[in-house]
């Protein structure tokens, strides 16, 4: 059997427990509920990852506050987000103007959306654009989203406080959740949830670690570290891939709305834990 020396770890018995999570959580109700939705609404390949983009980097805060400004962003968009973006110039932000979001507003997202377009006519897709970044026999996706956020960061302009959380670096260490997320949804095989227009390896993909996610995976024993980091997103990847070598990330978004529901609490109750598919390698007591 495979194994982590560094971990203890009986993994065929976290892997039927990660396999009764996915089974058990309802994937369509789930999306209804995820900023993925929006990128279902569109049907050119073009839109869907652009839209893709744009709610991934959006994907933090209250769910019914991020959807609220997605639908505001995509309204003024119109039925082409791609074109949208393809024709937009950095002088353009004045389209948006009133929009605004956490820590972005109009400037920002206008940043964002010259910088896509830029590398959309540059490669022909965004897709492309992420491909040549990566090199052969990378064993990640780290080295390729490294250069595709420097790609769109790319114009110049300072890199103020609200450019910098709309597309953070991720040679600074942090775990490039919505990044990640993004390339989630891109890649993995399409399955009602994520899309898969680009072909890529989805083996490549690291794990996009938001809060639930990684606490639920220091709970299961997929990983020993603290911090919510790009070393705890890879170490989290790694023993994943123990379980399935070749999709390694497919048990993201049934971990990720196991948490938000509620159905993991941050605390044991024992009304709710007793009935949770991952009680029996749990170790939160």
């Amino acid at each position: 059997m495979l194994e982590r020396p560094d971990l203890d770890l009986d993994l065929a018995r976290l892997g039927r427990a990660l396999d009764a999570v996915r089974a058990r959580r309802d994937p369509a109700a789930d999306r209804a509920r995820d900023p993925v939705r929006f990128c279902h609404r569109a049907r050119d390949p073009g839109d869907v990852e652009v839209v893709g983009l744009l709610a991934a980097l959006l994907a933090h805060g209250r769910v019914s506050a991020i959807g609220a400004a997605l639908e505001d962003l995509l309204g003024r968009m119109g039925p082409r987000p791609a074109r949208f973006v393809d024709e937009f110039e950095p002088g353009d932000a004045c389209r948006l103007a009133g929009f605004a979001y956490r820590f972005n507003g109009a400037s920002d997202l206008g940043r964002l959306m010259a910088a896509a377009g830029r590398l959309r006519r540059r490669h022909g897709s965004l897709g492309a654009a992420f491909a040549e970044g990566l090199s052969p026999g990378d064993q990640d996706v780290g080295g390729a989203l490294a250069r595709f956020a420097l790609a769109l960061r790319d114009d110049g302009g300072p890199a103020g406080r609200g450019w910098d959380w709309l597309v953070s670096d991720p040679r600074r260490g942090g775990a490039s959740k919505r990044l990640n997320l993004y390339l989630r949804w891109m890649v993995r095989p399409a399955d009602g949830v994520d899309l898969g227009i680009w072909r890529l390896p989805p083996a490549l993909l690291v794990i996009p670690l938001d809060t639930h996610v990684a606490r639920i995976s220091r709970y299961v024993g997929l990983t020993s570290r603290r911090t919510a980091d790009w070393a705890m997103a890879l170490e989290v990847t790694r023993t994943l891939r123990l379980l399935d070598p070749a999709d390694p990330v497919k048990y993201d978004f049934a971990l990720s709305h196991l948490g938000i529901s509620g159905d993991c609490p941050a605390r044991r109750v024992d009304a709710i834990c007793r009935g949770c598919p991952l009680n029996p390698v749990c170790r939160l007591r």
